[in-house]
């Protein structure tokens, strides 16, 4: 596919122009992004590239075999670093925690996991106000009011908060008070959603789905970019297979893959992933040691009481241990990437 990136400040006749010689060539032309990253798509290659090159309004070209090619890194080289909040970023060697309850349950459930999460180390409250369930009668999470609390832990806290958005409709009355959506993984290709959250400018947080190959997860991104929002967020939380051991088989081995493919920061749920508390520990570690970017951690301040996915969460006591282990890993890779550079290797 060619992606011909348009010069900021290009005029309408240039991107016409572009579009015009594509379409002539029988390739076809899709105008994609916003006004400061507008792109015209095709399905052409580099040598009806070469055409475009000198034409007004043209900035450069990138050719890539791959079918998501805003997300592809053979278009966009550099890794992409997403603000979330001031002096919050995801990607580009920094690593965030996100961390919190599977449901928001309560004012004081919340507040305390909040300042919990806060003190142990973490730069971003997770927390389900909608809860799409597999059962119709389990908890389905307090909505409206439970993003009301979520804004109240953010204004105690400082936080940025991260929530799931689970239909279209509540775009316009969410916006306004969420940090990041999070599209689950149920949702992954909701395509319409995803060319909602696409429209906005705020960060979007696109969980694998249950069954998705790395294709359909990064074309999933590809519908969000393409609508000119470039702040998304990867998240591997663990696909379906046939061992019940855990919860799902978290693909450990997607997070180095999908990094050569793109240049999208990716965060790992071990949460999701094992279903099993004893186990986040250990592939939280695992998961950092692969390359992410970050962790998304479910804590709950009683998790044996909590209304949801309990068995797979975190206290605060054991969070903060976590939190510990994870500062002196990182400070680890960090010191490895350094000597890296000079040529030398640390000693694992």
């Amino acid at each position: 596919m060619l992606v011909v990136q348009m010069k900021e400040r290009c005029g309408s006749l240039d991107v016409a122009r572009v579009c015009d010689l594509l379409e002539q060539s029988g390739r076809g032309a899709r105008v994609v992004g916003g006004r400061k990253q507008l792109q015209v798509v095709s399905g052409g290659n580099e040598k009806e590239g070469e055409m475009l090159a000198g034409l007004p309004g043209v900035a450069g070209l990138a050719v890539t075999k791959h079918s998501f090619p805003l997300a592809s890194r053979d278009v966009f080289p550099d890794d992409s670093v997403v603000e979330v909040a001031p002096k919050v970023t995801i990607g580009g060697g920094n690593r965030v925690v996100m961390a919190g309850p599977c449901s928001v349950e309560s004012r004081s459930q919340i507040l305390a996991t909040a300042r919990g999460v806060k003190a142990a180390g973490a730069s971003i409250l997770r927390g389900g106000a909608f809860k799409p369930r597999t059962n119709p009668y389990s908890f389905q999470g307090l909505g409206n009011e439970g993003i009301a609390l979520m804004v109240e832990a953010r204004e105690a806290t400082g936080l940025p908060i991260v929530t799931e958005i689970m239909s279209t409709e509540d775009m316009e009355w969410l916006e306004p008070h969420v940090d990041i959506f999070q599209i689950g993984s149920r949702n992954m290709m909701n395509f319409s959603l995803l060319k909602a959250v696409g429209r906005t400018r705020k960060p979007v947080l696109l969980k694998r789905g249950l069954m998705a190959t790395v294709d359909e997860w990064l074309q999933a991104a590809e519908y969000v970019l393409s609508g000119g929002n470039s702040k998304v967020i990867l998240c591997e939380r663990g696909i379906r297979s046939f061992d019940k051991s855990t919860r799902n088989t978290l693909d450990l081995s997607v997070v180095p893959l999908v990094k050569s493919l793109s240049h999208l920061p990716v965060i790992v749920d071990p949460s999701h992933g094992t279903g099993r508390r004893e186990l986040i520990r250990p592939m939280s570690l695992a998961a950092l040691a692969a390359g992410a970017d970050g962790l998304i951690i479910e804590v709950h301040p009683e998790p044996d009481k909590a209304l949801s996915d309990g068995a797979q969460t975190l206290d605060l006591e054991a969070f903060d241990d976590l939190m510990h282990s994870v500062a002196s890993l990182v400070e680890m890779l960090e010191l490895d990437e350094e000597r890296r550079k000079c040529g030398l290797s640390i000693a694992m």
